[in-house]
C-alpha cells in the first residue's frame, strides 16, 4: 500500500522526532558512538531551538527508558511542580481569578525539561555533556532556516508583543520570514555558560553533569528566573500579573525516577507514566477494547466503539487524575471495573460526563464550560495544526545498537507562552494551566505539586523486552491518536509507516487541560479520509462530526527492535511536515 515514507531499517540505531534538525542531532550522536539516551538529548536539546513555539527550555517533559533484558521500561518525570507559594487562596481569593490564566509567569512551574535530560545523560549516557550540547550551541549560534509554522507564530503574536511583551519584542521581532535564517544569541551563550560551570566542575562526566544541573537550578539561571518572575506581565486574563516562582522552588527540585503504570494487551504491555500525567487514559482505552475480535479498520463501528470508549476514560481521567497518592488505578484498570464500563458502550452515542465509582468512590468532576461552536479548529490543549497563539508540544523515540530505547515528550516553554528572560533568551512555560481553582479536585491547584500534564510517552515491551517507543504531540488527543495508531499497527497488521499515516479521530467531550477549559459534548474529529460514508453512519449514531483536512490529527513517530534479530525500525509523522526519522 502507499505510505507517504518507507519505514526505515538497520541494526546500528534510529532516531525519530518531530524535526528534522533534531533527528539529524540524534544520529550524529549515535554515529559518534553516544547511546540511545546521548542521542535523545541531543534531539531535546535541538528541539528547543528549532521548535521554539512548541517546547523550550523553560518547559517540561517526562520520558520513559526501556533497556535490552529489562522487562520493566522506567520513567523518569521531568514534570515540575508549582511554586510553593501558590495556591488556589492565592489566584481565586486574592487576585479574583477563576482559572489559571493560559499565558504570563502566574502559570509557570519549576522548569524539569532541562533537569531530566541531565538525569537521563547521567544514568544512560556515555558521552561528554560539551558533545550532546553542541548541535543546539549551534543551531542557535550560527542559526537554521525557520519554519514556516515558528515564523507565522511570531507573526501571529506580533502585537502582543509589542503592546505587552517588550523583552519577546525584542527577541523575536521583526518575524522572520519562512526560511530565513535565525539565530538566537541569548540562548546560545545561556548553553555556553552552562558547560563552562560544567566543565569547571571537573573532569569526570558525571561531576561535570551535577555542574550543569547546578548551575541551572541553583546558579545563574535560577536567580535570572527569581528576578525576572516577580515582574508583573499581561496574560490572557486580560490583566497583568507577577509570577510566584522562585530560585528556592528551583533548588528544592530534582527529575525522579519511577516504575510506569502498565497493562497487559494482546501479548504486549504498554508503559505509561503514572496518573501525574494522563498516560494511563491510554491503558484504560486499550483495556476497554480487550483482546477480542474488533470491528473492521477505518468502519464506523471500530470509531463509535472507540470513542465511546474514549469518552468513559476521559470522564475517569478528570475524576480521578492528579498528583495525589490515592488515585484508584488498581481499581481503573481492574477486569471487574473494565467490564462494568464496556457494558455502559450502546450503539448510539452516549451523551454526559459518565465517571466510574472503582472501588466504591464517589467521583467529583470540576466545573467546565461546553460549547456547541465548532471548537475542533482551535482544539482543546495542544492542537498539531491549529491556532499560532497556542502551545503545542514535541516527541523524541531512540533505539541504539545495545537495544536502549527513549521516548521523550518535550513540551512547554512556548515562545508565545511567556514573556522572554532577555539574559537567557527563553520563557518560562505555563504548566499550571493544567490546575482547577476549586477545592477537592485530583488536579486542584496545590502548592508544590506536579499539575497534570498532558504529555504521554509510551514504551511496549514483547516477552520481557522492550520492542517499539512511540509517542506524538497534541495535547488531551496525544492518548487519543496513540490508540489509533496502536489499533492500526498492532491489531492491523500495518507497518510502522502505514499505521501513521492511517487516518485519524478523536473526540473533545470532556474538559480541556487548557485555559478556559472548555468542553466540545458529543464531538468526533475526523480525517476526510474515513470517507463520507463513515462520517454518515457516525452522526445516525448520534455523534456531531467534525471533518477535517485528511491530513491534520496527530505527528507520531515510532521506533521499533526485533530481539530475535536485532534489526532496528523506525518511522515519523508527513503531517505537519517537519518529522523525520533516521537511521542505519
Amino acid at each position: 500500500m502507499f505510505t507517504t515514507r518507507p519505514v526505515l531499517s538497520g541494526t546500528y540505531g534510529m532516531v525519530a522526532t518531530t524535526h528534522w534538525l533534531a533527528t539529524a542531532a540524534g544520529m550524529a550522536v549515535l554515529e559518534s558512538g553516544g547511546t540511545a539516551a546521548d542521542a535523545a538529548a541531543a534531539a531535546g536539546f535541538a528541539l528547543h531551538v528549532v521548535e521554539p513555539h512548541l517546547n523550550g527550555p523553560g518547559g517540561d517533559m517526562p520520558l520513559i527508558v526501556g533497556k535490552a533484558g529489562d522487562p520493566e521500561p522506567a520513567v523518569l518525570c521531568g514534570q515540575g511542580p508549582l511554586p510553593a507559594a501558590a495556591s488556589t487562596a492565592r489566584l481565586r481569593d486574592e487576585l479574583g481569578l477563576t482559572v489559571v490564566p493560559g499565558t504570563g509567569p502566574l502559570a509557570a512551574t519549576v522548569p524539569g525539561a532541562f533537569g531530566a535530560w541531565i538525569e537521563l545523560l547521567r544514568a544512560h549516557g556515555r558521552l561528554p555533556l560539551r558533545d550532546v550540547l553542541s548541535y543546539a550551541i549551534g543551531y542557535a549560534a550560527d542559526g537554521h532556516p525557520v519554519h514556516p509554522r515558528v515564523a507565522g507564530t511570531i507573526a501571529y503574536c506580533e502585537p502582543l508583543f509589542r503592546d505587552h511583551w517588550p523583552t519577546s519584542a525584542d527577541r523575536w521581532l521583526p518575524a522572520p520570514a519562512p526560511g530565513e535564517r535565525l539565530r538566537q544569541p541569548a540562548l546560545a551563550e545561556t548553553y555556553r555558560r552552562l558547560l563552562a560551570e560544567a566543565e569547571a566542575a571537573g573532569a569526570d562526566r558525571e561531576a561535570q553533569l551535577e555542574g550543569a544541573r547546578r548551575a541551572w537550578y541553583e546558579g545563574f539561571v535560577a536567580e535570572a528566573i527569581d528576578t525576572f518572575s516577580a515582574k508583573a506581565w499581561m496574560d490572557d486574563s486580560g490583566s497583568p500579573h507577577a509570577g510566584l516562582l522562585t530560585g528556592d522552588d528551583l533548588a528544592g527540585w530534582r527529575a525522579t525516577w519511577e516504575r510506569p503504570v502498565t497493562l497487559d494487551w494482546r501479548g504486549l504491555t504498554v508503559a505509561k507514566p503514572s496518573a501525574w500525567s494522563q498516560g494511563p487514559v491510554l491503558l484504560q482505552q486499550l483495556a476497554l477494547l480487550g483482546d477480542g475480535d474488533l470491528p473492521a479498520a477505518g468502519s464506523a463501528e471500530l470509531i463509535h466503539r472507540v470513542v465511546e470508549g474514549a469518552k468513559l476514560a476521559f470522564a475517569d481521567r478528570e475524576a480521578y487524575y492528579g498528583d495525589v497518592p490515592d488515585v484508584p488505578l488498581a481499581d481503573l484498570l481492574s477486569p471487574a471495573y473494565t467490564d462494568a464500563r464496556r457494558a455502559l458502550i450502546g450503539a448510539e452515542a452516549a451523551g454526559g460526563m459518565r465517571p466510574g465509582s472503582p472501588g466504591g468512590r464517589t467521583p467529583v468532576l470540576p466545573p467546565y464550560r461546553t460549547t456547541f461552536e465548532d471548537f475542533s479548529a482551535a482544539g482543546t490543549g495542544e492542537p498539531t495544526l491549529a491556532e499560532p497563539d497556542r502551545g503545542d508540544t514535541c516527541h523524541v523515540d531512540v533505539v541504539d545498537r545495545w537495544g536502549t530505547m527513549v521516548s521523550a515528550t518535550p513540551s512547554g516553554g512556548w515562545l508565545q507562552s511567556a514573556p522572554t528572560i532577555p539574559e537567557l533568551g527563553f520563557c518560562l512555560g505555563t504548566r499550571g494551566q493544567m490546575t482547577w481553582l476549586v477545592e477537592g479536585l485530583p488536579s486542584t491547584l496545590r502548592p508544590a505539586r506536579r499539575p497534570r500534564t498532558t504529555l504521554s510517552p509510551t514504551m511496549v515491551v514483547r516477552d520481557g523486552e522492550p520492542v517499539m517507543a512511540c509517542g506524538t504531540p497534541g495535547g488531551d488527543q496525544q492518548d487519543q491518536w496513540q490508540l489509533c495508531f496502536l489499533l492500526a499497527h498492532v491489531v492491523g497488521g500495518l507497518d510502522l509507516q502505514a499505521a501513521i499515516d492511517a487516518p485519524a479521530w478523536h473526540i473533545t467531550s470532556f474538559p480541556s487541560s487548557f485555559a478556559p477549559r472548555l468542553a466540545v459534548p458529543g464531538e468526533v474529529v475526523v480525517e476526510d479520509r474515513v470517507g463520507p460514508d463513515v462520517v454518515a453512519e457516525l452522526e445516525r449514531r448520534g455523534h456531531r462530526v467534525t471533518v477535517l483536512d485528511g491530513w491534520s490529527l496527530g505527528r507520531l513517530s515510532a521506533v521499533t527492535r526485533d530481539p530475535a534479530t536485532g534489526v532496528l525500525y523506525a518511522a515519523a509523522n508527513a503531517r505537519g511536515m517537519q518529522g523525520y526519522a533516521a537511521g542505519r
